[in-house]
């Protein structure tokens, strides 16, 4: 690993009007921490000028990579800029920040240690979720309640779009993902629980946004398709660790 202890890691597709507060935001973050962080925002085929606003940005803000992944999907941005990370810690995240960004340090020692990933959720005792309407929470149980019953057992809020790994699972477990789209973090999961590594999940405050890119009947559909993808990959081996891995 590098002298990087932190890599940010943020999808970005339609982005140019809400990226630079992001941006903003984490910059004042940052030059009030201690460790050295590097923010990687992954453009992902955007019909704005999202990657033109984010490398605009690299001039006042050092610690800002920005690549493009031609391939379209949140999964196929994620797993970019995953293996492209330098941190010992890889942290990915949405662009509207529904959770506090002073939120990220509990998800880094010392304030939370003897991890592999460590998962955001709305669900574990001492979350808080604000202002999301019911039949939003309701269609988000039903999900849960699949990934639970057919991939992910025990794991409460796997959608949640904050999630931190240590720099060398990522690498790892990354390299297998073959979901482009909203699922790749139940694939990764699943992964993880396959070769045994520690998944804990961290209650934060969450805030519903009215703007948010989640369609709830078109995304659930294909979520449960992809949850089929996933256990026949896992009994097709294409999980399983090759040679010498």
């Amino acid at each position: 690993m590098s002298n990087c202890f932190l890599s940010i890691i943020i999808p970005a597709y339609n982005e140019a009007n809400r990226l630079p507060a992001t941006l903003e935001s984490l910059r004042t973050f940052i030059n009030a921490q201690t460790y050295h962080v590097e923010v990687m925002v992954i453009e992902n085929g955007s019909r704005d000028n999202t990657y033109e606003t984010a490398l605009a940005f690299c001039e006042k803000f050092p610690q800002l990579r920005v690549l493009q992944e031609t391939q379209r999907g949140k999964g196929r941005a994620v797993q970019r800029g995953m293996l492209a990370a330098r941190g010992d810690y890889r942290f990915m995240c949405d662009v509207d920040f529904s959770m506090p960004i002073s939120e990220i340090n509990r998800f880094l020692p010392p304030q939370l240690i003897d991890y592999d990933i460590a998962m955001a959720s709305r669900e574990a005792p001492g979350a808080r979720r604000y202002n999301e309407p019911n039949f939003r929470h309701l269609v988000g149980r039903f999900y849960n309640g699949l990934i639970r019953a057919c991939a992910l057992p025990g794991l409460h809020d796997t959608q949640c779009g904050f999630k931190c790994f240590r720099g060398e699972v990522a690498e790892e477990i990354f390299r297998y993902q073959t979901i482009p789209g909203w699922s790749f973090d139940v694939e990764v999961l699943f992964i993880a629980r396959q070769r045994g590594y520690r998944i804990v999940e961290v209650p934060i405050p969450w805030f519903f946004n009215p703007e948010s890119k989640v369609n709830v009947w078109r995304d659930s559909l294909r979520m449960a398709i992809d949850l089929g993808t996933i256990r026949l990959n896992h009994l097709r081996g294409r999980y399983r660790q090759s040679e010498g891995a």
